[in-house]
């Protein structure tokens, strides 16, 4: 966290507990997501070793609320953990300023939001 020589002890205050919500928001998120990914892998593996088709595949997916909810939350976690990382990387590696980082990150937890889930739409709704 970068925070200027001369910032006041509230606005260091507030810049910790936003780094502190950050922390908490992935660690959350990656709570959620290893779930997600183990049964999303093994979803692949069914699949695979059924010999699906990606026709046969794409029938199971149309109309099933299950699925669409499975993959809904998936894009959600995945919308607020991958952003913070970034954020981190952008200021720490390349030396982006706090508030770049941060723009950064919502920016790209915006395009994950929606393009992920248009494509949950589109593949189980549309």
């Amino acid at each position: 966290m970068s925070t200027p020589a001369a910032a006041s002890p509230a606005s260091a205050a507030s810049a910790a507990r936003l780094q502190l919500r950050l922390w908490l928001l992935q660690r959350a998120s990656a709570a959620l997501l290893a779930p997600l990914v183990l049964a999303h892998l093994v979803i692949i593996v069914y699949a695979v070793r059924q010999g699906l088709s990606a026709q046969a595949i794409l029938a199971r997916l149309h109309h099933s609320l299950a699925f669409g909810v499975f993959y809904a939350l998936f894009v959600l976690a995945c919308a607020a953990h991958v952003p913070v990382g970034m954020a981190r990387v952008a200021e720490e590696w390349l030396g982006w300023s706090e508030r770049a980082s941060l723009v950064l990150g919502a920016l790209f937890s915006l395009l994950l939001l929606a393009g992920g889930l248009r494509a949950v739409w589109g593949l189980t709704w549309a």
